[in-house]
């Protein structure tokens, strides 16, 4: 991390089936080693086991469960007076898009199943039901945040 200047924002592309930011931002999470053709391989075969599973647009679902899944305030560890202190702050758009699917796909990965498509299915359909994984590290991460409201003074 540069001292001098912050790094800029680089634009996200969309993907080329659904041209959604939304699958692209999933494909970097799923990403092994550079393999993003099988990343995006795995995504595709998600979504369309969503889509006989449920029959409805996959793309709602996917956001449906992004949604659920998002969080709205997260604690962050804050040092003063020699103390450490977990004090809770308000989570920008952004990085709660990006924690709803790094837990995805972390809880995908440590489903048990065949395969990595057939388990990230079930666990976005599960997000989009609001029941998983996903959704009870969101709940927990609230729990957090709200014990630790009497720091909130500590905001930065």
């Amino acid at each position: 991390m540069s001292r001098r200047n912050i790094a800029k924002k680089r634009p996200i592309k969309p993907d080329p089936i659904y041209n959604s930011k939304l699958i692209s931002m999933l494909t970097v999470r799923i990403l092994k080693s550079g393999k993003k053709g099988l990343a995006q391989k795995i995504i595709y075969q998600a979504l369309d086991i969503i889509k006989n599973k449920t029959q409805k647009d996959p793309l709602e679902i996917l956001e449906k469960a992004i949604r659920n899944a998002t969080p709205l305030v997260e604690v962050k560890a804050r040092r003063i007076g020699g103390s450490t202190y977990q004090v809770p702050m308000e989570v920008r758009a952004y990085r709660g898009t990006n924690l709803a699917l790094r837990w995805m796909t972390k809880f995908a990965n440590t489903r048990t199943g065949t395969n990595m498509a057939t388990k990230l299915a079930s666990e976005i359909i599960d997000s989009s039901n609001e029941n998983g994984n996903t959704i009870r590290k969101k709940e927990e991460t609230h729990r957090m945040a709200e014990a630790n409201k009497a720091f909130a003074h500590y905001r930065y």
